[in-house]
């Protein structure tokens, strides 16, 4: 859009304007010069949008994304822990037990979970 030129170098039309505007301050302080800027060109000329309904999507996008891979990462892992079970009950499903015995061969053919003290520890 602007090249690798400077402010000064630029031939863009509202650069130009800025560029003027800013030679000829005159005195006036930093502030006066963004909000006289803001007013003109609108808030992305300062390259610091602000924290708005507007901007909240992009702003917050990251976390969201991260949220959503922490969310697969942790089903995921709920999913590969419970499959033992699942398949504990498919070994006994068409076998004719009382719920009693059901429950003891399933205790017997699932193994224990092993606790673990942080989630990167493998055993």
């Amino acid at each position: 859009m602007y090249g690798a030129q400077s402010v000064a170098a630029n031939q863009l039309k509202i650069l130009m304007l800025m560029w003027q505007f800013y030679l000829g301050r005159s005195g006036k302080s930093d502030k006066e010069i963004y909000q006289k800027l803001e007013e003109d060109f609108g808030e992305t000329v300062l390259y610091a949008p602000k924290f708005d309904f507007q901007t909240a999507a992009l702003w917050l996008s990251p976390v969201i994304v991260a949220g959503a891979a922490a969310g697969v990462w942790a089903y995921e892992r709920h999913r590969q822990r419970t499959n033992v079970h699942i398949m504990a009950l498919n070994l006994v499903r068409g076998v004719p037990l009382t719920p009693k015995e059901k429950e003891t061969m399933l205790d017997l053919i699932t193994p224990p979970r092993q606790p673990r003290r942080w989630p990167w520890e493998r055993r």
